[in-house]
């Protein structure tokens, strides 16, 4: 069987990782051995964080609804309770949304969630 040069397919392979390892620190975004390995680590991470930034928004949101909540005179877990038994259906995205961006509604929903319990 003839030998086959794979030198342009290789340098194409290693020209891509490369740019992908750009800016990273020191060899890795020179070498291609280490920038492979960072490369795939940072797939990894991006991977994970794709999943963790839901978690950290939810985080973020009950964390502002539950401010905004205590200055209403309820706890986070009384306004969300409140709100189940009064038949409002708004989500924590939009909720914490209200609370940064307007108090007078936020408020009135904090009473609609008092006047139920």
């Amino acid at each position: 069987m003839p030998r086959v040069k794979g030198g342009t397919v290789t340098r194409r392979r290693r020209k891509k990782v490369l740019k992908l390892a750009k800016g990273y620190y020191g060899s890795k975004h020179t070498l291609f051995k280490t920038a492979n390995q960072q490369v795939m680590k940072s797939y990894m991470y991006a991977y994970r964080d794709r999943r963790n930034k839901k978690r950290d928004f939810r985080k973020l949101w009950i964390t502002r609804i539950n401010a905004a909540a205590r200055m209403n005179g309820l706890s986070y877990s009384r306004l969300m309770y409140g709100l189940k038994v009064a038949g409002i259906e708004v989500n924590r995205k939009m909720l914490a949304d209200l609370a940064v961006a307007d108090e007078k509604a936020f408020a009135e929903l904090a009473d609609k969630a008092k006047a139920a319990l």
